[in-house]
């Protein structure tokens, strides 16, 4: 009897392994860095070498020392900024201005813009690609992804997207990945051939925005319908756990991804069970409307903006408060 009882313990034990998500780390809200100004942002990034983090602010750039969490400066004439994107073997930086249809370089020592460029319309998400020292656009309403030489600044060419382009990935080979809003895809752009090489599917999923990358190159897309899709980069698909409402921003870092829902005021976390299954396995409180996210894998840090929220009024959209703009920082316990 007592061998018995042994060998069901040990059953259940190694089925329960199998079964479990990986531990959920238990991160919360810590702190926040005060900014101040208009309650309007888009994406942030994090530059983890240079201890800086670059937020879009709704016709401005600023830059936090994630050392003192202190502003330390602003790139004006950035209008409708949308994303920030860092090339440090150049020295410089570009950020995509939505509303003007341009991309601003930057010099990363002094802050300084020393540049701007013409590119398709309304350009969103933008990427670095070291390998082929290429910047990209991707452009919202002209449905395209310009592409600039980074050493030179000059347009080499327009790629047909085809569906409305958000936030873009790219994998250690140098191949670009982009979620495509209007037909549930996952667009695959080669930057040096200057082409669109795959589509792949991303139904059920509904309007598809931020895109994160793991370290074994898969893809963690979060889309309207409270849901994230885990897919190879051969597209086929891995996983599709349920996460909070109206996703925007997703973050991969430490073995979990990260989603930021503005709509419940949480951030998902999403890990992989040891039988290759992917769950939410925690779930985070922020704040209402914090829909964007970055991490920082050489402090474990998260950082969510966020803003406060007057009532709706009149059937109307609940409007950020100006002068309550800051960012959250989470931190594991």
């Amino acid at each position: 009897m007592k061998k018995t009882l042994c060998l069901l313990a040990l059953h259940v034990a190694v089925a329960s392994a199998f079964a479990a998500p990986t531990a959920a780390p238990g991160y919360k809200v810590t702190g926040s860095i005060a900014i101040g100004g208009e309650a309007r942002w888009d994406y942030i990034t994090v530059d983890s070498e240079a201890h800086r983090i670059y937020m879009s602010h709704g016709t401005q750039t600023e830059v936090i020392d994630t050392q003192s969490n202190k502003l330390i400066a602003t790139i004006p004439d950035t209008l409708g900024v949308h994303g920030i994107v860092v090339a440090r073997d150049l020295g410089l930086g570009y950020i995509s201005n939505g509303k003007d249809n341009s991309v601003t370089v930057f010099d990363l020592a002094t802050l300084k813009a020393t540049a701007k460029i013409k590119v398709g319309t309304n350009p969103d998400a933008i990427v670095y690609e070291e390998k082929s020292h290429r910047v990209v656009t991707f452009n919202g309403k002209s449905e395209d992804a310009t592409v600039i030489d980074a050493k030179t600044g000059a347009v080499v060419g327009t790629i047909a997207i085809g569906d409305k382009p958000e936030f873009a990935q790219i994998d250690p080979a140098g191949t670009i990945y982009v979620n495509g809003e209007h037909k549930s895809e996952l667009d695959v752009i080669d930057a040096q051939a200057l082409k669109l090489t795959h589509r792949y599917t991303l139904k059920p999923c509904e309007s598809p925005s931020g895109l994160a990358i793991d370290d074994k190159q898969r893809l963690y897309a979060v889309c309207d319908n409270d849901m994230m899709v885990v897919s190879a980069t051969d597209g086929k698909r891995l996983g599709q756990p349920k996460i909070g409402g109206s996703p925007d921003g997703v973050a991969w870092m430490d073995g979990f991804a990260f989603s930021a829902n503005g709509e419940d005021g949480t951030v998902s976390v999403v890990g992989e069970t040891a039988a290759g299954k992917f769950e939410t396995v925690a779930t985070v409180a922020t704040a209402f409307g914090a829909r964007t996210i970055a991490a920082d894998p050489a402090t474990h840090k998260l950082y969510v903006p966020a803003a406060d929220f007057a009532p709706a009024s009149g059937g109307g959209k609940r409007q950020g408060m100006p002068g309550t703009f800051r960012i959250l920082v989470l931190e594991k316990q």
